[in-house]
């Protein structure tokens, strides 16, 4: 059998994918909805830009999870898109969508939010996954 190694390639691609996904998910999709809920608005963003610290941080919180998948592939020995997309959906519902909703009702936060930015994140992992899956490397 062969052994599974990180696709450091694929893990790239998916930060690439994950970021290109948070522009259109926080952008066009939901970013006015997103703005209201969380109270601001396009004023108060264009008049204060977030500084290199907020997209240095962004960078990392996108390429921890990636690797971390990754290398969490690799000990499942998930070789295929279906099975990296099932685990990246199970990972983002289990930890990440549930704990969203609870957290937000606990700080009375609208219902709608959680769905927003647990959704980024189900919908993000499940399609890192389904790359992650498809796009294996073997040991040599």
């Amino acid at each position: 059998m062969k052994e599974l190694k990180i696709n450091h390639l694929a893990v790239w691609a998916g930060f690439v994918l994950l970021t290109a996904l948070g522009f259109l998910w926080y952008g066009p999709l939901f970013g006015e909805k997103w703005m209201a809920m969380v109270g601001l608005d396009a004023d108060k963003v264009a008049a204060n830009p977030p500084g290199a610290g907020v997209w240095i941080a962004n960078v990392i919180a996108t390429i921890v999870p990636m690797y971390t998948l990754a290398w969490l592939f690799t000990k499942l020995k998930v070789e295929s898109a279906m099975a990296g997309a099932g685990y990246g959906f199970l990972i983002a519902f289990s930890f990440v969508l549930l704990s969203t909703m609870t957290s937000d009702m606990f700080a009375q936060n609208p219902y709608g939010l959680s769905w927003i930015t647990g959704g980024f994140s189900l919908v993000g992992l499940t399609l890192a996954g389904l790359l992650l899956g498809a796009w294996r490397k073997y040991a040599a």
